[in-house]
């Protein structure tokens, strides 16, 4: 595992910095990028941080085949309200054709998917590790969330719940919480909530024709289920919304608020 990254820019918030490559064992190597929002006296050891997956997506629409989340402006916002906690944003690149095998523990049809056990066996042992290690992060659930888009808003949820002693919340936009025939269903029902969690989910009309935004509402009543508090679940349908990247940026401000408030 290396860090292209030598100098000490960690004390330059503001910037966008890069990670790696990462030698990932079994799946493509990879880098990553870090936002460290500017302007907040929080230090370091104390922020939360938010590890995103599709990293390449996070950012602006340089690098993104579709368009950028612009994460980082959406974290900076958070910056000098007392309300909220503005999180370190940790975009980490998929494995381009890889990226369904990583991404799901089910497999998917012949030779695709399946391998989220032991691609998050690298995340949460050796990946995260190492980025809480280079930028002085704390660890465990009080200070990580993980979030993601379509397979990546299903990761985030099968991870925060297999997990649960090192993520502390899911940030799911527009889920493919359907694949593999559902399976993330019984294996939610089958494990304890999380001592500590907190859980966004959203979804848009148009998506699947309806379908996702449909099962995105029924993992929601599977988790009220289990007895969440106030404030510790959102479900955000979005009616008029797609399955796209400008629909996910357009509603992250409101997830981060959620997500990360006092």
């Amino acid at each position: 595992m290396s860090d292209s990254s030598s100098s000490p820019s960690w004390a330059w918030p503001g910037h966008l910095h890069t990670l790696g490559p990462f030698e990932v064992p079994g799946f493509p190597s990879r880098k990553a990028s870090v936002y460290v929002p500017g302007g907040d006296p929080t230090p370091l050891h104390e922020r939360p941080v938010l590890y995103l997956f599709d990293g390449q997506n996070c950012w602006t629409d340089w690098g993104s085949y579709s368009g950028g989340w612009y994460a980082h402006e959406a974290v900076q916002a958070l910056v000098g309200d007392g309300a909220f906690r503005a999180p370190v944003v940790v975009g980490l690149e998929h494995g381009g054709e890889r990226r369904i095998d990583e991404l799901s523990a089910w497999e998917m049809g012949p030779g695709r998917g399946g391998g989220a056990e032991p691609f998050f066996e690298w995340v949460v042992h050796h990946f995260m590790p190492h980025v809480q290690h280079t930028l002085g992060l704390a660890s465990g659930p009080l200070h990580t969330v993980m979030g993601g888009s379509s397979m990546g808003g299903l990761a985030a949820l099968w991870s925060h719940y297999r997990y649960p002693h090192a993520i502390g919340g899911a940030l799911c936009m527009s889920s493919a919480f359907g694949v593999g025939g559902k399976a993330l269903f019984p294996f939610v029902e089958s494990r304890a909530k999380p001592a500590i969690s907190r859980v966004y989910i959203d979804c848009g009309g148009q998506e699947g024709g309806g379908r996702m935004l449909a099962t995105s509402e029924e993992m929601v009543h599977l988790l009220a289920r289990k007895g969440y508090p106030e404030g510790g679940l959102l479900w955000r349908p979005d009616p008029g919304a797609g399955h796209n990247e400008q629909a996910w940026r357009r509603r992250l401000p409101d997830a981060l608020r959620f997500m990360f408030r006092r």
